[in-house]
């Protein structure tokens, strides 16, 4: 049985929400990010791309691009909000999705075309997102999730798009490679090298000559240049959560050395988000005391990956858990509630200083292992 594959993606979804909140700015170039210029740029509007403006970039850069745009600083909280209210009615309507990050979405309805057209179907719960939500949103439809996203991309702003059975390869090809999910700056660059541009090239070669130069990668660009893409739609849990505990040879009221432990359990945590792409909304922290009492404490909070946004929420929880001042036997951390994306969207809080001192550290925990680098405060506390 052939698969059917619905991609959705919420419009310039940081603008679209501060947009619900500020009429003002519609229809105006809008950037959204750290207002300063050592900030970056989190997210922008279709009207300050015309400027080669794009999410990334640093806003002393985009200033000078587009003077004329408006700066916001940005509220994680409220698309965090609008992202939850989105996921509901996605989860109502659909027989199977994927939340692959804050505001994208796949959908497998696969065999709803025997009782109710699966272009018909998209077009209404697309529809029904924009009703409930007021949110722009596109959509893409094919038979995979690769074809289905390129798909989404070309029928944006706020539109939808069916790409159908047998046609995806003469879809595909005449685009800029660039187009290929997978497809980041270097790969883009170093396939422009080869005199690569469009999609159309990268079908016509050889499979052996993509894999010579870019090893595995190589192939799995060119299968997807082909419209070959088998990867499943998994099935979304908002528990799904990752943890990890300490059980103390010996009992201890030793605070400073917890929250030392506290810390790096964080730290590491964080790290396994960003590695895996991840991010989470909850963040969790237990406490089990000599006598085997066991509580918990947990806070709800805007996605995130970064270290010290989730290593202070962990101290604060701890602090506000720790009452009996009795001997503790175990302390534990765990992030739940967990999307894909990249640590990324929350660039309106930081630096690109700082985005680029986690990228960097990142680099060296995934060269040498994730022990290679850490804060002062957690060396000596053992594993």
């Amino acid at each position: 049985m052939k698969k059917h594959i619905v991609h959705l993606d919420l419009d310039t979804f940081f603008v679209s929400c501060e947009r619900l909140m500020n009429r003002e700015l519609n229809n105006i170039p809008v950037l959204i990010g750290g207002t300063s210029n050592r900030g970056v740029v989190a997210a922008c509007s279709y009207e300050t791309r015309q400027f080669g403006v794009h999410s990334g970039m640093p806003m002393k850069m985009a200033r000078i691009l587009c003077p004329e745009a408006t700066i916001i600083r940005g509220n994680s909280n409220v698309y965090t909000k609008f992202s939850e209210m989105v996921t509901e009615i996605v989860n109502e309507q659909s027989p199977l999705f994927e939340k692959s990050s804050i505001d994208e979405f796949y959908v497998d309805v696969t065999g709803m075309d025997k009782f109710f057209g699966t272009y018909k179907w998209a077009k209404e719960l697309r529809e029904k997102i924009i009703k409930e939500t007021m949110l722009p949103i596109s959509f893409g439809l094919s038979i995979n999730k690769t074809v289905s996203k390129v798909g989404t991309g070309e029928a944006k702003p706020n539109n939808g798009i069916n790409i159908p059975d047998g046609l995806e390869k003469s879809f595909l090809a005449p685009l800029s490679v660039k187009k290929i999910p997978m497809v980041g700056t270097k790969t883009y660059h170093l396939l422009r090298s080869m005199g690569i541009e469009k999609v159309k090239m990268v079908q016509e070669m050889p499979v052996q000559l993509m894999e010579s130069v870019l090893g595995k990668n190589g192939i799995s660009l060119w299968k997807k240049a082909q419209g070959i893409d088998n990867s499943p739609v998994v099935a979304w849990h908002e528990r799904k959560s990752i943890s990890t505990e300490r059980t103390f040879e010996r009992d201890s009221t030793d605070i400073y050395k917890m929250k030392s432990i506290l810390i790096g359990m964080a730290e590491n945590l964080a790290y396994q988000l960003r590695k895996e792409n991840k991010l989470t909304a909850c963040v969790s922290v237990k406490i089990r005391y000599s006598d085997f009492q066991t509580y918990s404490k947990q806070r709800r909070i805007p996605y995130t990956s970064l270290d010290h946004t989730l290593i202070n929420i962990t101290l604060e929880l701890f602090e506000a858990l720790y009452q009996r001042r009795v001997l503790i036997r175990l302390i534990g951390v765990r992030f739940s509630h967990l999307v894909g994306g990249s640590y990324q969207i929350r660039l309106f809080e930081d630096s690109e200083k700082l985005i680029k001192l986690y990228q960097s550290m990142d680099k060296i925990k995934n060269r040498y292992g994730k022990k290679a680098i850490k804060r002062a405060v957690t060396m000596g506390i053992g594993k």
